[in-house]
């Protein structure tokens, strides 16, 4: 049925989502989303969705306010069910009234569905509370940018500067020194403590005190630009007591991840527990293989084998999708003992029912050979369901002690379809800081993708490069370039927890 929703994208931060506009996202066929609206959270759309974007910045839109509307109507009419996303919450400063207005006007059915407004959002990740029973108990949301049409301000700027309250100005940074101006000339002190938050929230959030007197040319002095809040009042004082977003070890700092898309969720969320700006820019491509035929044969005789060893959470997931496509469960592997080459493959094995018996102390082919040869390998028979293409380290050691090993492909690794053209603006931008690779294979593909000669330039001076461990380092050593930073522990959280060292 179409339908034309209004979801308030909340004011950065994508874990501030409602869980309500999430859910239409996931369902609407057509989603309209702005400029202040994450980028992460088109994640939550059908891969099947129309995408259109009508991003509005200060001085530059894509697409006008009526045309928006026209637009909204529309798509309606042609039977779809239309999310419209807007930043922060569309009926606070969001002229999401004016887009409702055309849809009643034209009989479209709607919902709105309320956001996380920065102008609590951004105070709160700032340290600064928006009322304190000391200082303010009312708070005044305020915009910094009329009506263009009017011919006279509709501020009382006498009730604002003589009133206890916090005031908040939404994109009041342009005029910025006409709102502080008016305020002292209305009668506030020019003591009042004020602040401006830019891109509250989010990795990128800066935030600038001071007075109302001087808190324009110190924006000037700066280089402070929108999109950013005003908030003046005493409140503005604790802010040095209840800060708490800005001390992250890892904001501002971009970071590179260069993992599959379907492994890099883990990653991500680290570092972005930590304040890192991330840039997805997966080289490797995963897929399950045409032909499962290899793969069910093996499957058909699990009661002959001692040992299923799994060297990643791909290979459990794409061997349990065979299992269960032949209507079995864990249960078929009988009496097979389990090995698993790291704790992330562990844990996707006990997912699946089933506790490994092997989990080597270093997260490599060599120690989970080692492991195996302590618990008497010589005369087993051995599984191993891996990508298509691998080290071969661990089948032939393996063959060496005395084992029996089949190596059965369970799905396919190839180059990701990415242009590096955009990680390469973003070092020319100064915004990246770190590269990650998790694999031999990510730092094999990021170089077919970004020759190493266009990466020089940048490291180490600007960006450094972090692998998971030694066996991916001697990999990038043979492109010329050395791991500056490499956890003493091969795992994915060791590998987050290192860049959180190094950055300090």
């Amino acid at each position: 049925m179409s339908k034309v929703y209004l979801l308030g994208a909340g004011p950065g931060d994508p874990g501030l989502l409602t869980l309500r506009a999430r859910e239409i996202l996931a369902a609407a066929d057509t989603v309209v989303y702005d400029y202040l609206a994450s980028p992460g959270l088109l994640e939550h759309c059908r891969r099947d969705a129309e995408l259109i974007y009508v991003g509005k910045k200060g001085g530059d839109h894509t697409m006008g306010q009526q045309d928006i509307n026209a637009l909204l109507v529309d798509k309606a009419r042609s039977g779809r069910c239309v999310a419209r996303l807007k930043g922060g919450d569309p009926y606070v400063f969001g002229r999401g009234a004016e887009e409702v207005e055309d849809l009643v006007a034209a009989g479209i059915d709607f919902e709105v569905v309320p956001g996380v407004t920065s102008a609590v959002a951004a105070p709160a990740y700032a340290g600064i509370p928006l009322t304190h029973r000391r200082y303010s108990s009312s708070v005044t949301f305020i915009t910094g940018h009329e009506d263009p049409g009017k011919t006279e301000s509709a501020h009382n700027w006498a009730a604002l500067a003589q009133s206890a309250s916090t005031l908040v100005f939404f994109m009041g940074v342009k005029n910025l020194d006409s709102i502080t101006a008016n305020l002292v000339q209305a009668g506030m002190e020019e003591t009042t403590p004020a602040a401006l938050v830019r891109w509250g929230t989010t990795c990128r959030q800066q935030t600038l005190t001071g007075t109302v007197a001087d808190i324009a040319p110190a924006a000037r002095a700066a280089g402070f630009k929108a999109p950013a809040l005003l908030i003046v009042g005493q409140v503005v004082g604790l802010r040095d007591t209840l800060s708490w977003f800005e001390h992250k070890p890892l904001l501002g700092r971009g970071v590179v991840v260069t993992r599959a898309r379907e492994q890099a969720s883990s990653l991500l969320q680290l570092l972005q527990e930590h304040g890192a700006c991330c840039y997805q820019f997966p080289t490797i491509a995963i897929s399950a293989l045409e032909d499962t035929g290899e793969v069910q044969e093996a499957v058909d005789r699990l009661g002959s084998y001692d040992w299923c060893i799994f060297t990643s959470v791909n290979g459990v997931r794409h061997f349990w999708s065979v299992l269960e496509a032949k209507g079995l469960d864990s249960r078929a592997l009988g009496r097979a003992k389990v090995g698993a080459i790291g704790p992330a493959t562990a844990r996707a094995l006990q997912d699946k029912g089933i506790n490994p018996d092997v989990v080597p102390e270093k997260y490599v082919a060599e120690s989970v050979i080692s492991s195996l040869k302590e618990k008497g390998i010589a005369g087993n028979r051995v599984l191993i369901p891996r990508a298509e293409k691998a080290r071969e380290i661990l089948p032939r050691e393996l063959i060496r002690a005395g084992a029996e090993v089949d190596v059965v492909p369970v799905y396919r690794t190839g180059l990701a379809e990415q242009n590096g053209e955009d990680i390469l603006q973003a070092m020319n931008n100064g915004e990246i800081q770190y590269v990650t690779f998790t694999s031999s294979s990510t730092v094999e593909n990021f170089f077919r993708l970004i020759p190493p000669e266009q990466l020089h330039p940048f490291v180490p001076d600007q960006v450094k490069l972090a692998c998971i461990g030694p066996i991916t380092a001697r990999t990038l050593e043979g492109y010329g370039f050395s791991a500056h930073v490499q956890p003493a522990e091969y795992t994915v959280p060791a590998l987050a927890q290192a860049l959180v060292e190094d950055a300090g």
